[in-house]
């Protein structure tokens, strides 16, 4: 970045990589976040924010507020989380030719570390120059990857942002998350009758092999273009001398149209009692929402704000619908008007997983983009 008068485009890759490598060597699998929260704390105040975090049963989040100085201009809010996927344990970190990644016996932590390292970034550049902005709000969520937990129990009374930029996905700079499907998850268990399998199996009743004849029939992949639909667990038996009396099958459905979503669960479900009952087992099922889905069309006043930032630093825009889900998901549910960006990380959730140093650069100067526009566009 060196020869950029713009005080807008002063990005110093050199704290933002110290910052992400230090961020990634902090452990912080689900759950386990009180450690990195306690460093990001300290960070956040020393950079003029105030912090509040909001404590639940099982997890937390750290909300940073940094007071703008347009009158007038729109509250944004930027939000990453804390934790990691596993295995974490015994990082070893390598720098090569302008990639960072691991020596793949553990996951990098770029998702969503790469994030938080961009947003720090930003209000570093924001304070050195004292550059002119709306009203920030820094929402850091945990065991994001566990179900959004975080995000689910945030307190949206106490924020005042309406639109916001999730940094949590893969790909290219420039990549913009504009819908992800509503996701469903249900749990089917299955009760026969046990028996001595040696001495008198025919008194009893197999689980195991209803629940296969039920896997094999329900509908499975990909169902259309909208919607998905899979079998990821199942559970049952005791002991090769016992006909298994219970099994346990959990699955899920994954939708961006709740028509054909409930399509495919009664689809599931019909079947699965058609055949319990032709296979003489008890059947039970549960199901839950995980999170609602969200459509952002690309005329959008906000999205079109962003692809105007892409496009002034000649980042291509990449408009995608996405098949996974995000803290976005539940920020949009709630009224805050969300896209999910790039972060630059890439093959997250594997030991391959790296981000390129040049990309934590440029995701940086695409907030620091939509910030200045925030605060200077009167339509927003």
């Amino acid at each position: 970045m060196k020869g950029k008068t713009d005080p807008w485009l002063h990005i110093n890759p050199i704290r933002l990589i110290d910052m992400f490598m230090e961020l990634v060597r902090i452990d912080s699998p689900s759950f386990s976040e009180h450690e990195i929260a306690a460093w990001l704390t300290g960070r956040l105040i020393a950079l003029g924010l105030t912090v509040e975090r909001q404590t639940y049963s099982k997890s937390f989040n750290l909300i940073g507020r940094k007071a703008g100085t347009v009158s007038g201009a729109r509250s944004i809010m930027l939000s990453s989380h804390m934790d990691t996927v596993e295995p974490t344990k015994d990082l070893n970190l390598i720098r090569d030719s302008g990639i960072i990644k691991t020596g793949g016996t553990t996951i990098l932590g770029a998702d969503d570390k790469s994030g938080i390292a961009e947003i720090l970034e930003v209000l570093h550049v924001l304070k050195d120059h004292d550059l002119p902005h709306g009203d920030i709000e820094v929402v850091l969520t945990s065991a994001e990857e566990r179900g959004l937990i975080g995000a689910k129990n945030l307190d949206f009374d106490s924020l005042a942002s309406r639109i916001a930029l999730v940094l949590d996905c893969s790909g290219s700079i420039g990549r913009v998350v504009l819908a992800a499907p509503t996701h469903d998850v249900y749990t089917m268990s299955i009760t026969g009758r046990a028996a001595h399998a040696g001495i008198e199996p025919e008194r009893g009743t197999s689980a195991i092999k209803a629940a296969a004849k039920i896997i094999a029939a329900v509908p499975d992949g990909r169902i259309d273009p909208n919607t998905t639909a899979n079998i990821g667990h199942i559970h049952g038996g005791t002991a090769t001398n016992i006909v298994p009396k219970e099994v346990t099958i959990i699955g899920e459905i994954r939708s961006h149209d709740t028509d054909s979503l409930q399509r495919t669960k009664k689809a599931i479900f019909d079947t699965a009692r058609r055949l319990s009952k032709k296979n003489q087992v008890r059947l039970q099922i549960e199901e839950t929402r995980q999170y609602h889905g969200f459509h952002i069309g690309q005329d959008d006043e906000f999205v079109g704000l962003v692809k105007n930032v892409c496009e002034g630093l000649s980042i291509t825009p990449e408009f995608i619908v996405y098949g996974g889900g995000s803290d976005a998901n539940i920020f949009n549910s709630h009224g805050i008007k969300s896209l999910v960006i790039s972060s630059g990380m890439q093959l997250p959730h594997t030991t391959d997983e790296y981000i390129k140093e040049e990309d934590l650069s440029l995701a940086a100067l695409m907030l620091l983009g939509t910030i200045k526009a925030i605060a200077f566009d009167t339509k927003m």
